[in-house]
């Protein structure tokens, strides 16, 4: 690798060096959550000004239908009063500020909504505070720290945050990738072979060619069993929204770094990492433990059910020619299926209750392994 390594990549040549190769995994977690060179920990990445955008960066009408979809499965619920109103890495707070404007429409879920966000930054639980001045906010670490009661969640690129782990079918069986170091003594991709995987991924990967890699996301699977062994328990929704694929193969590691891909090895701390999200897995976990699940659909599909051509609609009425342009754009950002187009590549998943029918956005065909 050229170029003066980051402070970050050169503690992790040192770590590796006294300590051997890290899980893939594990060097996700350093490069993004490090308390003093993590991404997170250190940058502003959400933005134009950033490394990447998301959608409610985008347009005020990604968060405003997603709270209108908060809203909807509240009202499914009986409109009980108080549940809990959450959000998983809320980010700068757009998504739950857009929300909550649209959301009040409804009587009574305002009133009724008890706001928390799971977010362990300091720094971002700033700026959130500042994003949603005249609401009661809490705050939590994790998602098994949200208080007890109904509860709707939201969770916009959330998952493909969370590191996953990559294992290899080789001729000899299952290897898993690892971080290590080159002759020269610079991060490098390699193979520790002998690994083992619980038997249904195992089963799943032996029997693919040599040479196909899965994917594995521990957090994401802990998060959607937790949610969905909570739901019967407590009763409500979630709704998880991010670009991934259902049960795909293949090495989906990438980094950005100026709204550019970069080498995931390169920039350590200083570019964002990511890996496609499975929903299959998500799905299957939270099925496991007593939740239903329906999805995953593209987000065009999804936003189009919730009323997108609408909204935008009505935001034209009484805009300028040049603002109409630019609502007209961010819609088909957000729903399109070009180049540019998030309206394929991200998908939405949602958790329900086991007596709770499709939810709004979602067709009962749409349910994942039928009736839980």
């Amino acid at each position: 690798m050229s170029g003066t390594p980051t402070p970050l990549a050169s503690a992790l040549a040192a770590r590796i060096a006294a300590d051997g190769p890290l899980t893939v995994a594990d060097f996700m977690a350093e490069c993004l959550f490090h308390p003093r060179h993590g991404y997170y920990s250190t940058r502003e990445p959400f933005g134009r000004a950033g490394d990447f955008v998301t959608a409610p960066e985008i347009s005020q009408m990604f968060g405003e239908l997603l709270g209108l979809w908060a809203a909807d499965a509240w009202m499914r619920l009986g409109a009980p009063s108080p549940f809990v109103f959450a959000e998983l890495g809320p980010g700068r707070g757009t998504l739950m500020a857009d929300a909550l404007r649209a959301a009040r429409v409804v009587p009574g879920f305002l009133d009724a909504a008890r706001l928390v966000l799971v977010e362990a930054s300091p720094r971002l639980r700033d700026v959130q505070r500042a994003a949603l001045a005249g609401h009661r906010i809490e705050w939590a670490d994790r998602v098994e720290d949200l208080p007890a009661g109904p509860l709707i969640l939201l969770a916009n690129e959330f998952i493909d945050a969370l590191p996953v782990r990559q294992f290899v079918r080789t001729p000899e069986g299952i290897a898993e990738r690892m971080v290590g170091l080159d002759a020269e003594g610079a991060l490098a991709f390699g193979l520790r072979p002998g690994a083992r995987l619980d038997a249904a991924d195992e089963h799943r990967l032996l029997a693919t060619p040599a040479g196909a890699l899965l994917e594995i996301c521990p957090l994401g699977r802990s998060v959607a069993a937790h949610v969905g062994a909570r739901l019967p328990r407590d009763g409500g929704a979630a709704l998880f929204v991010d670009y991934g694929h259902a049960g795909g193969f293949g090495d989906t590691l990438q980094a950005l770094r100026a709204h550019a891909y970069d080498d995931p090895l390169a920039h350590p701390g200083e570019a964002d990492l990511t890996a496609h999200v499975d929903f299959a897995a998500l799905a299957a976990a939270a099925r496991a433990n007593g939740g239903r699940a329906f999805g995953p659909v593209g987000q065009g599909e999804l936003l189009g059910r919730l009323g997108l051509e609408a909204r935008a609609g009505r935001l034209k009425r009484d805009a300028s020619p040049e603002a109409a342009a630019a609502i007209d754009a961010a819609a088909l950002r957000l729903a399109g299926t070009h180049e540019q187009g998030m309206g394929t590549l991200f998908k939405a998943l949602a958790l329900v209750h086991p007596h709770l029918g499709a939810p709004a956005g979602f067709a009962p065909e749409d349910e994942f392994g039928g009736s839980a």
